[in-house]
C-alpha cells in the first residue's frame, strides 16, 4: 500500500497524520493500492495564503526564469514517465500502453506547448500613446478530474507557471497519485516557495474551499456540468474569473460522400471507446444516413467486436475498466434505459464482459436506431456506449447534432469542402474533420453547458492574464 499522506504547501511536504484518509482503488482489481490524506478548508487557507505571499515576486519573474523551470519540469516528466504511466493505469484503469502514450504524452505536450509559447509571447504592445500590458491574473485555484489525470492537471499548471501565476490545486481523489508524482517533479524544478501548492481532498470540502477562498483570484475547473454549477456559485461572491470545461455529448456526422464510409464508421466506434469512453469530447452519438442504417449496424458490430476489455498491464489491451463502482453502476443503468426505451442493441449490454468478474469492466456497447430524445442520446454516459442515430438529410443531421444542452465537440467525415461547410454549422467549441486528432496548439473548450473559457494553446495563456492599459505612457 502506497502512503501519500502529505500535502505540498509553501515549498514543503507536510505530513497530515490527523486527517481522514481515503483508499485509492485500482478499478481493475477493486483493491486499494494507495492511501491519501483528505484535506480541509483550513489546509486550503494555508495553501492560498502561501500562494498569495509568493505572487508578488513570481509575477515579476523574468521570461528566462520561467523557461528554466518549465525545462526542468519537462525533463522530470520524461525521466519519470514510466512511473507516471503505472500510477495512471492503477488509479483510473487505463491500459498501460495507453497510459504511456496518450496519458503521459499529453502531460509532456502541454508543458512543451507552454514553453514554446512563452519563448516568443508578447506581453506588451504600444497603441498610440497607450501601453497595453498583460499581467498574471493572480492566485489560481485548480480542480481537476480523474479521467485524464495528468492531461487535465498539466493543461492548467503549465500556462499558469508560464504566465507568472501562483497555484493551489486539488486533483481528483480518485486519481491523485499521478498528481503527487508531478508535484514532486515541480518541487525539484526550482520554483520559489508558495508558487505551487497541492491539497488532496474531495469536491464538497476542498473544492468548495478553493472556489470560495478570498485569496484565490481565478478558478479553473474540469468535470461534470452539475459540479461546475456549484463551483460557479461558490466563486460568484468573490467575482472570480471562472474557466470551466464540463460535459459533452458529441455528434459524429458521417456524410454520404465520406471517402471511405466503412472506415469512418469503424473509426467512430473506436473513437467512442477510447479511454473506455471516459472522455468529455468522445464521439458518443454517431449520425448516419437513415437509408444506410443496416449497413452501418454491420460495420459497427464488427468494429466493436474487436474492442475486447482485458488486463490493464497487458501491452495489447486497448480497453480497461471504468474508474469506480459508482461509475460502473451508472453506466449499467443507462444501458438498461437504452434497452427499455426501444433502441436496437447491436452488441454489448448490461453486465460484465465474459471472463472479467473482477474489476469495473463494462461491455463495449453499441445501440442503433436511437432517437435523439432517448436517454442514451441526451445524457453523458462516460463509458464505452455508442448511440447510432439516423438522419434524413444534411439539415436534419445538423439539427440533431445541435439538439443538445452540450457543445464541447463534434466530428464530421465527408468530402473535404462539404465537411468544412457542415462543420461551420455546428454549435460546438471544436469540430474534428475527417479524423483529425488533438492539437496542443488549438483551443480546447465548449459552448452552452459544456463550459466557458478555453484551455490549450495561446487561448489557454489568455485565461491566466489580466489586461492593463497605461494611458499616456508613451506621451
Amino acid at each position: 500500500m502506497q502512503d501519500h499522506l502529505c500535502f505540498y504547501i509553501n515549498g514543503q511536504w507536510i505530513r497530515e497524520t490527523d486527517r481522514e484518509t481515503l483508499d485509492v482503488i485500482n478499478p481493475a482489481t477493486e483493491q486499494a493500492f494507495a492511501k491519501i490524506a483528505m484535506g480541509t478548508a483550513k489546509d486550503v487557507d494555508v495553501a492560498a495564503k502561501a500562494a498569495r505571499a509568493a505572487f508578488p515576486a513570481w509575477s515579476q519573474s523574468t521570461r528566462e526564469e520561467r523557461l528554466a523551470v518549465l525545462d526542468k519540469i519537462i525533463a522530470g516528466i520524461k525521466a519519470r514517465s514510466e512511473e507516471l504511466a503505472q500510477a495512471i493505469s492503477q488509479e483510473m484503469g487505463a491500459p498501460i500502453s495507453f497510459a504511456r502514450t496518450a496519458q503521459v504524452g499529453t502531460g509532456i505536450g502541454h508543458f512543451a506547448t507552454a514553453r514554446a509559447l512563452l519563448e516568443s509571447y508578447q506581453f506588451e504592445e504600444v497603441r498610440g500613446k497607450t501601453q497595453v500590458i498583460k499581467e498574471p491574473v493572480g492566485v489560481c485555484g485548480f480542480i481537476t478530474p480523474w479521467n485524464w489525470p495528468l492531461n487535465q492537471v498539466t493543461c492548467k499548471i503549465a500556462p499558469a507557471i508560464a504566465t507568472g501565476c501562483t497555484i493551489v490545486i486539488k486533483p481528483s481523489e480518485l486519481s491523485p497519485v499521478s498528481a503527487i508524482i508531478l508535484a514532486e517533479i515541480i518541487a525539484d524544478a526550482g520554483l520559489p516557495e508558495g508558487v505551487f501548492n497541492l491539497v488532496n481532498g474531495d469536491g464538497p470540502t476542498v473544492g468548495a474551499a478553493i472556489s470560495s477562498h478570498p485569496e484565490i483570484d481565478m478558478v479553473s475547473f474540469t468535470g461534470s456540468t452539475r459540479a461546475g454549477r456549484e463551483v460557479a456559485k461558490a466563486a460568484a461572491d468573490g467575482i472570480k474569473r471562472v474557466c470551466q470545461e464540463l460535459g459533452g455529448k458529441s455528434a459524429n456526422i458521417i456524410l454520404e460522400d465520406a471517402a471511405d464510409f466503412a472506415k469512418a464508421v469503424a473509426g467512430g466506434v473506436m473513437g467512442c471507446f477510447g479511454n473506455c469512453g471516459q472522455s468529455c469530447n468522445a464521439p458518443t452519438r454517431m449520425l448516419v444516413p437513415q437509408t444506410r442504417m443496416a449497413e452501418v449496424i454491420e460495420i459497427a458490430k464488427a468494429a466493436a467486436a474487436k474492442a475486447v476489455p482485458g488486463d490493464t498491464q497487458d501491452e495489447n489491451t486497448r480497453i480497461g475498466p471504468v474508474v469506480s463502482k459508482a461509475q460502473f453502476d451508472k453506466i449499467q443503468t443507462l444501458i438498461q434505459a437504452g434497452i427499455d426505451e426501444g433502441a436496437t442493441l447491436v452488441i454489448g449490454g448490461v453486465g460484465k464482459p465474459d471472463g472479467l468478474s473482477t474489476g469495473y469492466y463494462v461491455k463495449p456497447t453499441v445501440f442503433a436506431n436511437v432517437t435523439n430524445t432517448m436517454t442514451i442520446a441526451r445524457e453523458e454516459i462516460f463509458g464505452p456506449v455508442l448511440s447510432i442515430i439516423g438522419y434524413r438529410d444534411e439539415d436534419d443531421a445538423v439539427a440533431i447534432a445541435n439538439d443538445t444542452e452540450y457543445g464541447l465537440s463534434n466530428y464530421v467525415s465527408g468530402e473535404p469542402d462539404h465537411a468544412r461547410a457542415v462543420a461551420r454549422r455546428l454549435r460546438s467549441g471544436m469540430v474534428h474533420i475527417n479524423g483529425a486528432g488533438p492539437d496542443f496548439a488549438a483551443p480546447f473548450g465548449g459552448y452552452k453547458q459544456s463550459g466557458n473559457g478555453r484551455e490549450w494553446g495561446v487561448e489557454g495563456f489568455h485565461e491566466f492574464l489580466e489586461i492593463k492599459a497605461m494611458l499616456g505612457y508613451n506621451a
